[in-house]
């Protein structure tokens, strides 16, 4: 089976079958999945928060980083990809059990490199929390 069924098998409930042990323990809800783009809900746990009990930027920069990897995996492609850089803009917070929403794109598709951007929203998308833009390369096997 391609990656890009395998994601979307679980469209609806948890991705509790990730190759990602990371992945596994931000528990992500699998939205929509289309290839080098997907939607993946979360909930807002007590240990991702900082001090002042908003969402931690550095958690907010995991999950970019992570839904980005997932979307690579969607492109079903022989060759594996990891990330140059991210480049994360924080807009607003988030609190303790709120469902947040992460989107992802691919803005540039090369023989080599891959620029992808992510915005995590809000559960109703009315307010932008973050945005992340990470550039990938192509490590060919």
């Amino acid at each position: 089976m391609d990656r890009l069924a395998q994601l979307k098998q679980f469209i609806g409930r948890e991705f509790d079958q990730s190759p990602s042990p990371f992945m596994k323990w931000l528990n992500p809800i699998i939205v929509s999945a289309e290839e080098g783009q997907l939607e993946f809900q979360y909930t807002v746990r007590p240990e991702w928060l900082n001090p002042v009990g908003n969402l931690h930027g550095g958690v907010t920069a995991a999950i970019v980083d992570d839904i980005i990897g997932a979307t690579m995996f969607s492109l079903n492609e022989n060759s594996f990809i990891t990330t140059i850089n991210n480049v994360i803009d924080y807009f607003s917070s988030a609190k303790e059990n709120d469902t947040i929403v992460a989107e992802t794109k691919i803005i540039k598709r090369g023989k080599q490199f891959v620029n992808a951007q992510c915005e995590i929203w809000n559960a109703d998308k009315t307010r932008l929390i973050a945005r992340g833009t990470s550039n990938l390369f192509k490590i060919n096997n």
